[in-house]
């Protein structure tokens, strides 16, 4: 017993050191992370998987080759998103430069990015943007972000400001690297898994590591991603002179959508939507002043 309690610590202090001497400074917050992949490994695996995404999709690619039609209000949708897309892009290559000059470890990724944007028929509130800056928006996140009534139209891209909120934090995710940061954590608590599993010759022991792990890194570490995505993207979506005050209500909304089902907050993998409206209002002051002094549209 003892023996085994003996190399389940040294299995532990091992997946412990692996963990501290693979931390990186995340660049754009003071936060460090653990990364045992490169950033051209990421893009490579973010290429592939949007390419497989996309392939999936088929037809419900909006104005792709792959649709039999384009209609009018479609290519609009498509439009806008990749217009908001490439301002976002500007924003974030300029936001890489300010924090490089200022001395801040941030790795450039924005420049080299194969930035890619495409809309995708589905009811479904989504967006994403994968390592490598591949894009894409659900239709269904369009009706939020838009005139919220159940349809999608051109009138839902009229007023850009929700849809810059919510496509800035999706590239903030890819800028962060919180993608190869969760294929490294998953990673090391793997094998650290099987190493307990191992020591320990017990199976019941490794699944309670397994357990642990989740609840006790997995999902904290997921929330964090998305709170650091929300600030980043802010700083994007004021660079690109979008109305940050648009923030809070498109949390509200999100909200709304859950119809009071979300899980506690401590067990989901993103804070709740009151949470995420909270901080914007918290970071509010400082993302106007910041708006303000990039010369951008007086705020109505």
């Amino acid at each position: 017993m003892r023996a085994r309690l003996l190399l389940i610590v040294i299995a532990l202090a091992g997946l412990g050191l692996y963990w501290f001497f693979n931390q990186k400074p995340v660049g754009y917050t003071e936060r460090r992370q653990v990364l045992t992949t490169s950033v051209q490994q990421e893009n490579e695996l973010g290429a592939q998987a949007y390419a497989q995404i996309l392939s999936e999709a088929g037809s419900s690619v909006i104005c792709s080759n792959l649709s039999r039609q384009c209609a009018p209000a479609q290519e609009n949708l498509v439009d806008v998103v990749r217009e908001i897309g490439d301002d976002l892009r500007r924003a974030a290559i300029a936001y890489e430069r300010e924090l490089i000059a200022a001395g801040y470890p941030v790795e450039p990724k924005a420049e080299s990015f194969d930035w890619t944007f495409n809309v995708i028929q589905s009811d479904q509130p989504n967006a994403f943007c994968l390592p490598g800056g591949y894009v894409a928006v659900y239709t269904g996140m369009l009706d939020v972000t838009g005139n919220f009534d159940g349809q999608v139209t051109s009138a839902d891209v009229i007023d850009r400001d929700k849809l810059a909120v919510v496509m800035g934090h999706e590239i903030a995710h890819a800028l962060a690297r919180h993608g190869g940061e969760r294929m490294s954590q998953g990673r090391i608590l793997q094998v650290g898994q099987m190493a307990i599993g191992v020591a320990a010759d017990s199976r019941a022991v490794m699944e309670a590591f397994g357990m642990a792990a989740q609840a006790g890194v997995l999902l904290p570490f997921s929330r964090q991603h998305e709170t650091e995505a929300d600030k980043i993207g802010l700083e994007l979506l004021v660079r690109a002179c979008y109305d940050p005050r648009e923030a809070p209500e498109l949390w509200q909304r999100m909200g709304e959508l859950s119809g009071g089902q979300a899980p506690p907050e401590f067990m989901s993998t993103h804070p709740s939507s009151d949470r995420r409206a909270e901080n914007f209002e918290l970071w509010m002051d400082d993302a106007i002043a910041e708006y303000q002094r990039r010369g951008c549209p007086i705020l109505q």
